[in-house]
């Protein structure tokens, strides 16, 4: 996954009714080398998005394809080594990158539809 595939400001990633609340889901832009892997994460109303990739195995969080969200879908969770974190902030509270964070990716609501954000 590379950094320079991030996508430009303004990309469409999908319409806010298409993500549960809560709930999360996954998606890629781009292929090969330039493939960008992001997933949201919505709740109360609020969306917010990460890089989908653990900061402590440099793997996907989604171990279990599409799977972010604890039981109870109050934190995040990695699927390879069960670390557990903030939605609001992406920090890891508990786990082997206790203490760092998920990439957040800027994100913003218009007209419902979940759009990249200009950083």
């Amino acid at each position: 996954m590379s950094e320079d595939a991030t996508p430009p400001a303004g990309t469409a990633i999908c319409r806010l009714d298409e993500i549960g609340e809560p709930g999360a889901r996954d998606f890629s832009f781009g292929s090969g080398s330039t493939r960008f892997e992001l997933f949201l994460v919505r709740t109360d109303d609020a969306v917010r998005a990460y890089v989908n990739r653990c900061p402590h195995a440099n793997q996907r969080l989604d171990a279990r394809p599409g799977r972010f969200l604890t039981m109870d879908e109050t934190r995040i969770i990695c699927g390879g080594h069960a670390a557990l974190f903030r939605i609001e902030d992406g920090l890891c509270t508990s786990g082997p990158c206790t203490g760092k964070h998920l990439e957040s990716v800027p994100v913003e609501v218009t007209d419902g539809v979940v759009r990249i954000a200009a950083r």
